[in-house]
């Protein structure tokens, strides 16, 4: 039986070169924290148009970059002209702006502001100082020495798309320095999204002849940057757009993408410095509907906390006569009482430690020291034989469930993937936008059954 996707990358020779790599890769050892601590929590938002409305912004919300709840819709509608390629950051005020495309044609791109994430207010159009027929999908890029730019998309015929930056010359995000273009890319490249990572920028930029995402990299913002990679590089196939990067609580990243011929929002995971990455998922719930966004993570109060260190037992939401336990060293939820006899209540008893791949998430331990840990996706019982594939299969990040006091844990090393029962067994599975799987994947703390 074939393992994994992620999991089956994890050789050592592959675990040592990511060592060497450019990016942010899963840790190996010493085990350090990526997950925000105990009382914190990560917070994604999304900003998107649909494939309803060029004119309307949708704002959601969610906890893992995956399962995302809708927080107001439509949120904005500018004064005239559309709100294609909403972008998203959070200013040093506290306030979040987004910058958007206005127009099919023309040389402006909008601005509007919100304290909440929810309530939107128009600020301005910004005129670009030069003589294009098209302004297309400006995109946020915080640099590292606080600087805010927008790198936005421009085209003097149609057929020659190069991206530019626009540097704010105040703290008001009211001022802009005149563009000047990313050396390197184009023409004929469009969308361009910007990360920074250990002193490098990386671009994801589609290229409109062949219609792939490829990429290149620079010391500088505006280069000149170098194409490592064209073509079909990464597998995620074409037509593409719409490319958005965000990190992920594993110390991976996450880029969202547009099939835009085929009505699909997609997905896809890299933890090796951008070099390879996951076959592409659609976006639960969203793929279809939302267009062309950009996502923001933030580390804001909250969260869900277990205890460390003490034992507790699990119960599923939606059958609770059932509970999280072991048999014959494979997961059920299977009924459990105080009638039961002392085996099923000790198989159903697990003491709560700090995650072995991430001390902020947690892992489970039950029977002679054994981990609760999924491998094939199925969940069972195993004794750690100190690996970096073991400790991230045990290790499991705590989410709100689908009820107050419930918890969902989801997978450390396949994100996006929860703990749930399926005709009893416990698996990891994909989240899925529906109130079964939420039921499914969610769990209450309770006393110990032994």
């Amino acid at each position: 039986m074939a393992r994994n996707r992620i999991r089956s990358r994890w050789t050592p020779l592959v675990a040592a070169a990511l060592l060497l790599t450019v990016g942010v890769a899963v840790p190996t050892a010493p085990v350090q924290a990526a997950a925000p601590p105990p009382g914190q929590v990560t917070r994604y938002t999304m900003t998107a148009f649909t494939n309803s409305s060029e004119s309307n912004m949708y704002v959601y919300e969610s906890p893992d970059a995956t399962g995302f709840r809708l927080l107001r819709g439509p949120a904005y509608t500018p004064p005239s002209g559309l709100i294609r390629d909403p972008s998203i950051i959070r200013h040093t005020d506290g306030r979040y702006y987004i910058v958007y495309t206005t127009n099919w044609t023309g040389n402006t791109i909008g601005f509007a502001t919100s304290t909440d994430r929810v309530n939107w207010t128009f600020l301005r159009n910004h005129t670009i100082p030069l003589s294009v027929q098209n302004t297309w999908a400006p995109e946020w890029f915080v640099d590292t020495d606080g600087s805010v730019n927008v790198i936005v998309s421009l085209s003097t015929n149609g057929a020659d798309f190069k991206p530019y930056r626009l540097r704010a010359t105040n703290a008001a995000l009211t001022a802009f320095s005149a563009p000047a273009v990313l050396a390197g890319i184009g023409p004929n490249y469009i969308d361009t999204f910007v990360v920074k990572v250990a002193g490098t920028y990386h671009a994801f930029t589609k290229q409109e002849t062949t219609k792939f995402i490829e990429y290149a990299t620079a010391t500088s913002l505006t280069g000149p940057y170098t194409m490592r990679r064209t073509g079909n590089w990464a597998g995620w196939g074409g037509p593409r757009e719409g490319q958005a990067l965000v990190p992920l609580d594993n110390g991976g990243w996450r880029i969202f993408f547009d099939g835009y011929t085929v009505g699909q929002y997609l997905f896809s995971d890299s933890y090796d410095g951008f070099a390879t990455w996951t076959a592409p998922s659609q976006l639960p719930g969203l793929s279809g509907f939302a267009r062309h966004f950009t996502v923001l993570r933030e580390t804001v109060p909250g969260g869900v906390t277990l205890p460390t260190n003490s034992a507790r037992s699990f119960q599923s939401v939606n059958f609770p006569d059932r509970y999280v336990r072991h048999r014959d060293y494979l997961g059920y939820v299977d009924p459990v009482s105080a009638a039961s006899p002392v085996q099923t209540r000790q198989d159903a008893t697990f003491t709560v430690v700090a995650g072995l791949a991430d001390p902020n998430c947690y892992s489970f331990t039950g029977t002679g020291g054994r981990y609760l840990r999924h491998y094939d996706f199925r969940l069972r019982l195993d004794p750690s034989d100190g690996t970096a594939i073991f400790r991230g299969d045990a290790t499991f990040c705590a989410r709100p469930g689908s009820v107050s006091g419930s918890v969902a844990l989801e997978s450390y090393n396949n994100p996006g993937r929860y703990l749930r029962h399926y005709n009893y067994e416990l698996r990891v599975d994909w989240y899925a936008d529906n109130a079964t799987f939420r039921a499914d994947s969610s769990f209450r703390p309770a006393t110990p059954w032994a």
